[in-house]
């Protein structure tokens, strides 16, 4: 068999004009573009990190792409973080954080301790120049100054409050919601009565704390009041216990003091009236790092006979504001408990 060459020609004939061929290699492809801080809808949203200083004050860092600073511009452009309250409404429901650059190219919006929030949880956003608002989501949370705070726990005696009636005690703790989204739990209370160490004892609740914004008298008592308003409150007095002087409290409320005095008496909530003529004071639990203490402090029940042989289940919890409240709930009969005061108490 013959070969045919791809250059053969007639003798004589023009040489055709040469074509070159294109190369088989593929160019190196253009440097990319920066990547958007804001990704285009249906990519992940941008992400920012939250630092806590302990006083109520909080610094989100929303890095630039690839840590090169490629939304450092923004800031300078009006660029912020944006707070937006949950459910609310006029005046103070939002509050706009400038952007500036840091010197590793991040985004950096500060919440001062001394800015009030309206208790509540605030959504957070991210708003650049010429684009609408996105929902930021969490990135590495340092809570660290704020673990341990509560009184009981080995903390909470280096934050102290004086006095003065203008003065707030500012608590926000970043958190991740159901949607995976950023948000802020906010707390602005003043005088406030933080629950630390709960001790469920034969026969009691053994609950110890400490107050901010005010002090202790000899005449201090802890209320466990009905929700049905027709029901009297329980008070019991509180002792002064290890910690700043008049501000630390232990007080003991008997189960049997608890046991439901009508169909609508169920719930107690506790308060602390600091003094005779003292306004009193919701107890609760927020100088700490968890922002929904209903489904992390899990307490057992107490099993509680009454007086015809009903059996109640009396059980603490913190509600979905943190508060510290008692839940008392019909159990049926159950004979053979172990007796202690004037009803018989059991484990659950």
């Amino acid at each position: 068999m013959s070969r045919i060459s791809l250059d053969a020609r007639t003798p004589g004939a023009p040489r055709p004009p040469r074509v070159i061929a294109a190369s088989p290699f593929v160019p190196a492809p253009p440097a990319p573009a920066p990547t958007p801080l804001v990704p285009a809808p249906g990519t992940p949203g941008p992400y920012a990190d939250c630092t806590a200083d302990g006083a109520g004050g909080l610094v989100l860092d929303v890095p630039g792409p690839g840590g090169s600073g490629g939304g450092g511009a923004c800031g300078a452009d009006g660029g912020a973080v944006l707070l937006r309250k949950r459910h609310g409404r006029g005046a103070g429901a939002s509050l706009r954080l400038p952007l500036t650059a840091t010197a590793d190219g991040a985004l950096r919006a500060v919440l001062p301790g001394t800015t009030r929030l309206r208790e509540g949880r605030w959504d957070v956003y991210l708003a650049l120049p010429d684009d609408v608002p996105r929902r930021l989501l969490p990135g590495v949370c340092d809570l660290r100054t704020l673990a341990g705070a509560a009184p009981g726990d080995g903390g909470g005696d280096d934050l102290d409050l004086d006095l003065d009636p203008r003065s707030r005690l500012n608590v926000r703790i970043p958190y991740t919601t159901k949607h995976g989204n950023l948000s802020i739990r906010a707390w602005l209370r003043y005088p406030h009565a933080e629950a630390g160490a709960l001790l469920l004892d034969d026969g009691a609740l053994v609950l110890r704390g400490r107050v901010y914004g005010t002090r202790l008298a000899a005449t201090a008592r802890l209320e466990a009041r009905s929700r049905d308003a027709s029901v009297p409150p329980v008070r019991v007095p509180v002792r002064a216990s290890p910690g700043p002087p008049d501000r630390g409290f232990c007080a003991a409320l008997l189960f049997d003091a608890l046991l439901p005095g009508g169909p609508g008496d169920r719930v107690r909530d506790l308060w602390l009236r600091p003094s005779e003529e003292g306004e009193p004071v919701r107890v609760g639990r927020i100088l700490d790092d968890v922002p929904d203490k209903k489904q992390i402090f899990a307490y057992p029940a107490r099993h509680v006979e009454g007086p015809e042989g009903a059996v109640h289940a009396v059980r603490p919890y913190y509600t979905v504001n943190n508060n510290l409240s008692v839940r008392v709930s019909d159990e049926g009969r159950q004979p053979g408990a172990a007796r202690a005061g004037n009803g018989r108490v059991s484990g659950a």
